[in-house]
């Protein structure tokens, strides 16, 4: 499963191929790729609030890895049972093999290796810029406290703070923050703001250098999204017609085909007639929705209209809010009775269970919503 060449450690950064600052989507896209490297995995999250909830990635038996609720990025990596030989795993840094079959991690040799570091108060971590040894899991101890033979049981890597504060207690980044722009996000994008009835506005990574990208439905084409996002993962030509019962105007079912852009969560519907972008479609990728895993998070923004020409601050609502409140966002007095559709996404399937497999479809003028449980919006539909 394991080899030294693939587990190297690199403190703030990452371990092997797990990357700190990499999405929740490619990691799991790149376990699924090899499933006899990475056979046993679980996920696991809050299924109450699983539109903003940490996501935790558990790759038995030795690894941990902690996504941040909004924007789905590794945050934290834990490597446990190091000794556990079911696979076996051999730990190094630079070229010091640190834990092996043969060779057990102990508080003197992390010393010798990573030199002296502060003292926490009330902890007997070992704690360093980006990376913790901890000695302490199930399991009676065989060393005290303090003991320079003392075992390491866990090693944590996370982001380096500003100027390496993660050494100080008093500013120790929490795991449950989001993860700061970094070299990996490099070309991914950032978030999406969304105008009705007229498109949607990409951001990317890095912010600070990257211009926005603008597209403005019935007037970006086909050719406009292959020079600007590259060519899509999948081309699919529009052959589903069980909507159309429930139009009144023929031309509003138009033919046209698909751009699935996979790896920003957004599909575009191009017209088969001009080829520009007709519908706008936006994944929130919730765990436990019928969609999950098979769109990158997007993190869509909807933007309202400004107070007035010099309001540089329009109110937004966000793809983490509740369906409620973007639903008053979009249409502040509602109809007494709404109407919604209700879509099962397993109808065509078979092998695919789920506790929960329907979402409602939510018209408004532009727009339309798909809400999962516990009012979680699972996707953005911008016509």
């Amino acid at each position: 499963m394991y080899s030294a060449l693939d587990i190297d450690l690199r403190p703030g950064h990452g371990f092997g191929i797990f990357e700190i600052g990499s999405s929740l989507w490619t990691l799991l896209d790149t376990l699924r790729r090899h499933p006899n490297a990475y056979p046993q995995i679980d996920i696991k999250y809050d299924p109450d609030a699983s539109s903003i909830t940490p996501v935790i990635v558990h790759i038995r038996p030795h690894l941990d890895l902690l996504f941040s609720g909004r924007h789905q990025r590794l945050s934290t990596i834990c490597i446990r049972k190091l000794r556990d030989p079911n696979p076996s795993v051999t730990v190094q840094y630079k070229d010091t093999v640190l834990s092996s079959q043969t060779e057990v991690l102990r508080r003197v040799t992390v010393s010798k290796v990573f030199g002296p570091t502060y003292p926490i108060r009330g902890s007997d971590e070992l704690r360093y810029p980006g990376i913790w040894f901890s000695f302490d899991e199930d399991g009676l101890e065989t060393h005290p406290a303090g003991d320079r033979l003392q075992e390491v049981k866990r090693i944590i890597i996370f982001q380096i703070g500003p100027e390496g504060s993660n050494t100080e207690p008093s500013t120790a980044r929490d795991a449950l923050e989001e993860v700061s722009e970094c070299l990996v996000m490099t070309g991914e994008l950032a978030k999406a703001v969304v105008k009705v009835h007229e498109g949607v506005t990409l951001h990317f990574h890095p912010l600070a250098t990257t211009a926005p990208l603008h597209i403005r439905l019935g007037e970006t084409t086909a050719q406009d999204l292959t020079l600007d996002l590259g060519p899509p993962l999948r081309v699919h030509y529009k052959d589903d017609e069980r909507m159309k019962i429930h139009s009144a105007v023929e031309k509003n079912d138009e033919t046209g085909y698909f751009y699935n852009y996979f790896q920003h969560g957004i599909d575009f519907l191009i017209s088969e007639s001009t080829h520009t972008v007709r519908k706008v479609i936006l994944h929130t990728n919730v765990p436990g929705s019928p969609l999950f895993q098979r769109y990158k998070r997007c993190a869509w923004e909807i933007e309202g209209r400004p107070e007035d020409d010099e309001d540089d601050t329009p109110p937004r609502k966000r793809f983490f809010d509740r369906f409620e409140t973007i639903s008053h966002f979009l249409n502040p007095r509602p109809p007494p009775s709404p109407r919604r559709m209700v879509l099962d996404r397993t109808d065509e399937e078979e092998h695919l269970n789920l506790p929960n497999s329907e979402t409602q479809l939510h018209g408004f003028d532009g727009i339309i919503l798909e809400v999962f449980n516990s009012s979680q919006v699972v996707s953005v539909t911008l016509f």
